[in-house]
């Protein structure tokens, strides 16, 4: 394929999804996805019995109504895999798995409720990560909960299961249990086996120190879909001084090990600092001979216990190297695939020339998808706190990110979905029109928006640049010594004022 069929295609497909953009937020079609998604009296919902329908999945006889409802959403989901030259064979596999529906579920719903957006509002986050516990058995510098012992008001299992009840309802897609470190919690597999049951993807963040055989055979019988240890170094000493504790990267990579030898699908997560960025390649080297099928590279955040290391941070030029490398890897097609959370990764994915699929957000799309994924870049856009991703915190406050620590509500105190719909900070963070310095002024800031966590941590405002971008460069010199404490919470940072439901 030559660059000059890569661009035609690019604008056949601009032009495609301009006239789905125009279609989409006609207000008639966003009343009729509004209906598809509502519920018959009859047949239950009609956005199920249609998939349904579509995949053939289960043998159903529906009434009228939502006969057409599925008529005009298969329609809809055939037209839409041409676009993107996925068959339909692949697109019934696919809509097989209950979170895959969900989350096709809660863009159709967020469309209804909010038009087309650029990035795009979603009815319900994708991804929660939920940090269970504040406890943790080791002493990492970075920490961003600077977690040791357990909270005294952390949701107990009911209340967790609760919480669970609700993000179904919502439409959340995906948990992501972290900590602290998840497995110190008593009611763990309780809560991850509920969490399987509500049809959820269920993954885990974990230190890896606590797993051994007999642990990963457990997280395999309980449906676990994903498990990310941390492993920051290729090499003891540098891990273990890192993570505060003597003989923990023996025990990491033996948890490592373990979870690889059960099946359970396994990432590492590398925080990168100005201590281990030239080990990135030396990691994933390990990481493949340890059969690990993802590597992540952490945007270090200076919040929490990191505060005191922001001196570490890596430079702009730093990052925008090692986004270059990363890339250079994917494109190769060498095991195991590896991502960044820095939002400026899809930028520097866009920009760069030549290879195959292009990464967005924290996904890689493959090889073969040459401006189909660039087409789409600006709607999944980059930095996902508050729009497409939030955390929740042990004792049920929910923050934007786990490393942007601004309380927008608890679930003691109010619904996830008003909080979710309703957050004044959840509402900012969704639009991109106001934000400060280059980060506002860049024409790549609907695909990739800065991290508002580096900008909050760094100036105590989420609107502010990110000084992590190789076009805040600049800036870098003026940048203070250790990141600013951040501002007192505002009314809509301290909950909802609702009164308590749990």
């Amino acid at each position: 394929m030559t660059s000059d069929d890569i661009e035609s295609g690019d604008e056949m497909l601009s032009s495609t999804m301009a006239s789905i953009e125009r279609w989409l937020g006609n207000p008639l079609t966003r009343a009729l996805l509004g209906w598809f998604t509502s519920d018959c009296k009859t047949c239950g919902s009609r956005f199920d019995v249609a998939l349904d329908r579509f995949t053939g999945q289960r043998d159903i006889s529906p009434c009228p109504s939502c006969l057409l409802a599925s008529w005009l959403v298969g329609l809809t989901i055939r037209r839409s895999g041409k676009i993107f030259g996925v068959s339909d064979d692949l697109l019934k596999e696919g809509l097989h798995a209950p979170y895959l529906r969900r989350g096709l579920s809660t863009v159709v719903r967020g469309i209804a409720r909010y038009g087309i957006t650029r990035p795009q509002k979603v009815n319900a986050p994708f991804l929660i990560v939920w940090d269970i516990t504040h406890r943790c058995n080791l002493r990492c510098a970075h920490c961003y909960q600077d977690a040791r012992k357990a909270l005294p008001g952390e949701l107990n299992t009911e209340e967790a299961k609760k919480v669970l009840d609700e993000l179904a309802a919502a439409g959340v897609v995906a948990i992501a249990f972290s900590g602290g470190e998840p497995l110190m919690r008593p009611d763990i597999r309780d809560i991850i086996r509920y969490a399987k049951e509500k049809s959820f993807f269920v993954s885990l963040a974990s230190n890896g120190t606590l797993i051994d055989d007999a642990l990963a055979g457990e997280l395999v019988a309980l449906g676990l879909d994903y498990i990310e240890i941390s492993l920051d170094a290729a090499n003891a000493a540098h891990h273990d001084s890192f993570r505060g504790v003597h003989g923990a990267f023996d025990r990491t990579v033996a948890g490592i090990r373990a979870c690889v030898r059960a099946g359970i699908d396994t990432g590492i997560a590398t925080t990168v600092t100005a201590r281990t960025v030239d080990q990135v390649p030396a990691i994933h080297a390990l990481a493949a001979s340890l059969g690990v099928n993802r590597m992540m590279c952490f945007n270090f955040v200076p919040t929490g216990r990191g505060v005191e290391m922001v001196d570490q941070d890596i430079t702009p030029d730093q990052r925008e190297a090692l986004h270059k490398w990363i890339l250079e890897m994917d494109h190769s097609g060498k095991n195991p695939v590896i991502l960044s959370t820095a939002p400026q990764f899809a930028r520097v994915a866009v920009e760069e020339e030549g290879g195959g699929g292009i990464p967005v957000a924290h996904f890689y799309a493959g090889n073969g998808l040459e401006g189909k994924t660039a087409a789409l870049a600006e709607f999944i856009g980059g930095c996902g706190a508050g729009r497409i991703y939030c955390s929740i915190e042990p004792e049920g406050t929910v923050q934007p990110c786990v490393f942007l620590p601004i309380s927008v509500g608890n679930l003691r105190n109010a619904t996830f979905e008003e909080i979710w719909h309703n957050s004044e900070v959840f509402v900012r963070l969704r639009s991109r029109d106001d934000l400060q310095g280059n980060c506002g002024e860049c024409r790549n800031r609907l695909l990739c928006g800065g991290c508002r966590a580096r900008a909050y941590a760094y100036f105590g405002d989420i609107k502010a640049m990110d000084p992590g971008c190789i076009r805040n460069k600049k800036y870098r010199n003026s940048l203070p010594r250790k990141a600013e404490t951040p501002p007192p919470p505002t009314r809509d940072q301290k909950g909802m004022g609702v009164s308590p439901r749990m």
